[in-house]
């Protein structure tokens, strides 16, 4: 155990890998997610031997009187969270209330895994700002299963009932709509946002963009379940809707994904997330925790140093980083004036 005083700023952990650096960042994510940034299981994040894990952390906003948040995750239990200990009835209730921006090399997978991670991605971006968009999405993704699920049995007992099905089209319909308008609206917001950032990591040697893949984009949602039931009676899962969107990520026209390099790819994600912070910050009015873990691998010192001297400017709050390296970023921060401390781990108790 050991106890931490943090700047304000900027705090800095290195250390080998496998010494506990992520992990630290990892609590902070969980207790504004309610979730790990990197294992989607609880159970897995309880230690071996451990009947249950506890993060607790305070969080303060503007100034304003400390908050105290809790989870707690026993074995085969329901994961407990608290605010000020007490509880929430639903986990949902908590998402936003403490943004936070997670910057990791997993960001990659953004670029590199299927469209369900790019979903994925948007869908945590707008849900902290917007609690009706996470409620809409909930209920969405469970009239999806039904439907699904009706499908699939109409094949098996070879029967077919319109009006049982068009129960749920009625709520893809509703709830899509609105979701598609929602993603492309904050798409529309959040992309110059995003260029504007790749612009200044890369010094402005390259275009990006980010467009928007939907079947929403080219006709309305009750036309796609219509024009596609004999489809989705063969393949017996619903094969159009907003649960199918991607996001096309492009660097001077050409596919990110199989013609950036690992420095451009990295230079992508961070922009994003960087986007992410900012945008988040003008709609929450104040601004998230940002984590970066292990991000300055793969980038230039130049790349680098434009990445710091960004983070530490008024307009970012406190920020956390982590590096195996203690001599690259230390070569940084002796070049900048700028408040910040070093933890080297493992801590000696």
């Amino acid at each position: 155990m050991a106890d931490l005083v943090f700047s304000d700023k900027i705090n800095c952990f290195t250390g080998n890998n496998g010494v506990g650096k992520t992990n630290l960042l990892d609590a902070i994510h969980y207790l504004s997610f309610c979730k790990s940034f990197f294992n989607q299981g609880d159970s897995q994040n309880i230690r071996h031997g451990q009947e249950y894990f506890a993060i607790n952390g305070s969080f303060m906003r503007n100034g304003d009187t400390p908050d105290l948040v809790q989870c707690i995750q026993k074995k085969n239990q329901r994961k407990r969270f608290l605010l000020n200990k007490k509880d929430y009835d639903r986990l949902a209730d908590h998402i936003g209330n403490f943004p936070l921006v997670m910057i990791s090399p997993y960001d990659r997978d953004l670029i590199n895994e299927g469209s369900e991670v790019r979903r994925r991605y948007i869908d945590s971006v707008i849900s902290q700002f917007d609690k009706l968009y996470l409620d809409d999405l909930i209920q969405y993704n469970k009239a999806l299963v039904q439907r699904n699920a009706l499908l699939k049995s109409f094949a098996e007992r070879n029967f077919f009932d319109i009006a049982q099905l068009e129960i749920w089209d009625e709520q893809l319909i509703r709830l899509g709509s609105l979701l598609f308008a929602k993603r492309s609206n904050f798409l529309e917001s959040f992309v110059p946002i995003f260029q504007h950032y790749y612009t200044y990591i890369s010094g402005g040697i390259e275009k990006v963009d980010v467009k928007y893949d939907s079947h929403l984009c080219n006709a309305e949602m009750e036309t796609l379940i219509r024009e596609n039931l004999s489809r989705d009676r063969s393949a017996q899962f619903s094969t159009v809707g907003i649960h199918k969107d991607d996001l096309e990520f492009t660097l001077d026209g050409f596919l990110v994904k199989k013609f950036g390099s690992q420095g451009q790819q990295k230079s992508f994600v961070v922009a994003i997330k960087l986007a992410q912070f900012d945008y988040t910050r003008n709609i929450k009015g104040y601004k998230p925790v940002l984590l970066l873990d292990d991000v300055f691998d793969k980038l230039d010192d130049i790349r680098v140093q434009q990445l710091i001297s960004l983070v530490s400017k008024h307009n970012f709050g406190q920020v956390f980083i982590t590096d195996t390296s203690e001599d690259r970023i230390r070569r940084v921060f002796d070049a900048m004036d700028i408040d910040h401390k070093f933890f080297n781990l493992p801590f000696r108790v």
